[in-house]
Parts: C-alpha cells; structure tokens; sequence
C-alpha cells in the first residue's frame, strides 16, 4: 500500500478547543482532571499546546487563572503573538458555555493522540523492515516496543504525570505500607534480606554476583520458588548457565530437602518419594516459565520477555547469568562493551515492563564482577555472595556459612546477611545480619 500524503494525521480542533476553554471557565474543577489524563503533547495544534502548558505551570502554582490575568501572563512571556493574540485567547473563554462536558472532550483528545502515535509507531516499523541493516530481530524487538507503549498510553499507564501527582501517590504508598495494606516490593523469602532491600522494586535491577559454584544459582532459585510459590507471583526464568532439567532437579531437590545427586543416580529411598512428590506438587501448580536457549540474544531475550508480560502478566524476571547472554548487534569486539550492552538492555527492560529484574554475574579472583563494571552502575542493588574467611568453595563440606554482602543499594542500608549454604540440597537458610 502506497500511504496517502494528502491525509492530514487524526485531530480534533474543537475538541482541543474544548479541552482549553474549559480550563479557562473553570479551572478548579476541571485542570486536576486534565493533567491526571493528558499532557501537551496530547494536543496536535502548537499553540494549543503552548496555552495548555501554560494553564497547568499557573495551576501547579497555585496562581489565580481568569481570562484577563492569564492573557496578560501569556504578553508578558512574549508567547501571546505566538499562539493568536488576545482574540484568539477569548475565543477559547467563550467557546463552550460550560465546563460540564470536560471528560467528553479529553476522551476525544485522547482517541485521536493515540492514533497518532499508532501511525508513527507503524510507520517506523515499516522504515526498519525497509532498511538492509535491520535484522528481523530487531524490527520485531521495535514493533513489540511500540504495541507494549501504546497500549500503556491506551489504558493511562503511560502518561507523564507532573511532580503534584507524584507526590500524592508517593504519600498515598506511604500511608499504605504504614498500615500494612500494601508490601514495598516482592520479598525474598530471606527476612534478613528483605529487612535492607524492602523487597525487590518495580522497574530495579538487582545482580547477585558470585564465584563458580559460590551459589548465586541456588539463591536465584530459592528466591524464584518463594516468590512463585509462596506469593503466586509469576516468575520467568532465562537460563544460559544449565538446561530446564537440571533447573528443575535443584528446585525440586531444595522443596524437598532431598540430596541432588540422587536425582541423577535415581538411588533413592522410599522415605525420599513422599517428600519428592509432595514438592513437586507444589512446584507443577507454581507460575514458573523457563527457558533455556544459550543462542537466544538480548534482543530476543527481551522480545519473550515482553511478550509474556503481556500475556502472563510477568512479575520477576531472573537472567542466569549474564556474562553468557549473546549480544548479537554488538558494534565492536570489545568482551567488556558488549556486556555492558546487555546491561545496559536489561535495565531498560526492568523500566519498560516496570517488574524487578535479578541478574545473576560471576565474579573473577579479585571480587570485582567479570567484564562488566558497567552492571553494577546501572543496577540499583548489588549483592555479592562470598564464603566466610576467604575459605575456597571447593574445600568446603555439604553445609556452609555465606555471606551475602549488600555493596550496593540506592533504597535502602548496605550490610551483609549471613547464610548457611546447604550444598546437597541447594538451598540456602537464614543465619543473622551484620552491620558493616
């Protein structure tokens, strides 16, 4: 199809018109309602916008708006001559005789904003299709990007809110965690852990690092079966460190405190059945989505994440580990940029789908993360797993002490949470916590 370029894009001026006259009427009753539902970029005629953005900055002032008043701001800002002068200022004061159909009009302003943006977003999708350089990929990656905007547009969730409503949310929240009503983010399971974290939070990335066979692994599943059994929140799980099978076995073995390798001999006792079956029980009805394709890039990776927010209503994310996630539009060869790529990807992912992240990274000798500094500066917590004394991991029994050092947390105290590593059962066991 050939688009038409004598179609002017959807657009209501009497509706804009409406939407502003109102404001002008009777701006106690009906700015609040505005703001809450709209911003100027909602308006498709300049001026409109440039008057609408004026009426809220007076209002968030808390300045007296009335006809005279607000054209004489509108002079003294130099900006009258720009959007019509005067008359055209008090034709919008006298354009409707009431400010009572102010929801009619912003629900058209609405509609027609939001298939302005259908059409952009369709029309950069086509461009990348175009364009030799984009892969499939990434003109997949865009278009599951730009359906996931519109529809938070279409159901208000993606609208700029200005700092009053903030504020009153963030009020409102703490009255709610006050009394109880509402958790700060998705608990760990590890009273401990989340006495420091809060929980995890919304759009936040969280890196567990650790060495080989130090636990990062086991303590990403452990949180995953609390969160997935306990919560019955929906948990996903990309796996570029071990097969489905093997993720499952762990799992399987921490619930019912049953030693791992039985599960790859199969010498198991008839007292370890009940225990087994009983977990597995549990775990079968647990919202727990794994995937485990070591070729799948972070563009791929975030495709299916999207895509199963969208339909599962995903609310962790858990990415094992990564320093093995492909970056297949990496522009250089450079190891350490291109993880930071991938963390860089993961963050804006957690922002984009507004759930918690937690990355799992593996740490090199000298305790700083492997390749990639850049994950830490872009995650808001960072949370290092280390054996007690500088006691190698391969010298350890079947129990060991752990301590989960907290180096980094932009919402809360820094620490360290002292664990007991159940080896044989991958499962971890709060110890005590220790201040640093």
């Amino acid at each position: 199809m050939t688009p038409d370029i004598h179609r002017t894009l959807p657009h209501s001026v009497e509706a804009e018109q409406g939407v502003l006259g109102s404001m002008l009427i009777s701006p106690r009753d009906t700015i609040a309602e505005c703001v809450e539902k709209i911003n100027e970029a909602y308006f498709y005629v300049p001026a409109h916008q440039t008057i609408y953005t004026a009426l809220v900055e007076l209002w968030n002032a808390g300045q007296g708006i009335d006809l005279i008043t607000f054209t004489q701001i509108l002079r003294d800002r130099n900006i009258l001559d720009a959007v019509g002068g005067a008359p055209f200022v008090t034709s919008l004061f006298t354009f409707v005789p009431t400010a009572a159909n102010i929801a009619y009009y912003l629900d058209i302003v609405r509609e027609k904003f939001i298939r302005r943006q259908a059409i952009a977003s369709c029309t950069n999708i086509v461009r990348l299709s175009y364009e030799e350089s984009a892969d499939a990929d990434e003109v997949m990656s865009a278009a599951q990007s730009a359906l996931l905007q519109l529809t938070g547009i279409a159901t208000g969730k993606a609208e700029a809110v200005s700092m009053r409503d903030n504020v009153m949310a963030a009020i409102e929240r703490l009255e709610q965690l006050y009394e109880g009503k509402v958790e700060s983010g998705l608990t760990t399971g590890f009273s401990d852990l989340d006495a420091k974290l809060g929980g995890l939070h919304r759009g936040e990335v969280v890196v567990i690092a650790g060495d080989t066979a130090g636990g990062k692994t086991t303590l990403a599943h452990n949180i995953i079966d609390h969160v997935a059994v306990t919560l019955r929140k929906r948990v996903q799980l990309f796996s570029y460190e071990m097969p489905k099978l093997t993720v499952t076995n762990r799992m399987l073995a921490a619930r019912a405190r049953v030693n791992t390798n039985l599960f790859r001999t199969g010498k198991l006792t008839e007292s370890d059945f009940p225990r087994i079956t009983a977990a597995a029980a549990k775990l079968a009805e647990a919202p727990i989505s794994t995937e485990d394709d070591a070729d799948s890039d972070i563009e791929q990776l975030r495709a299916r994440a999207r895509r199963l927010k969208a339909t599962d209503n995903t609310e962790l994310i858990v990415v094992d580990y990564v320093q093995k996630v492909p970056n297949a539009s990496r522009k250089d060869h450079s190891r350490q940029r291109e993880v930071a790529q991938v963390s860089d990807a993961l963050q804006k992912m957690a922002m984009e789908l507004n759930i918690p992240v937690i990355v799992l990274s593996q740490l090199n000798e000298d305790g700083k993360i492997r390749e990639a500094r850049d994950i830490a500066f872009d995650a808001k917590t960072v949370l290092k797993i280390l054996p007690p004394n500088g006691i190698e991991p391969a010298n350890e029994g079947d129990s060991a002490g752990r301590e989960l050092k907290i180096v980094k947390n932009n919402n809360g105290s820094l620490g360290t949470v002292n664990l007991t590593f159940l080896k044989y059962i991958t499962k971890f066991e709060s110890a005590s916590t220790e201040e640093l």
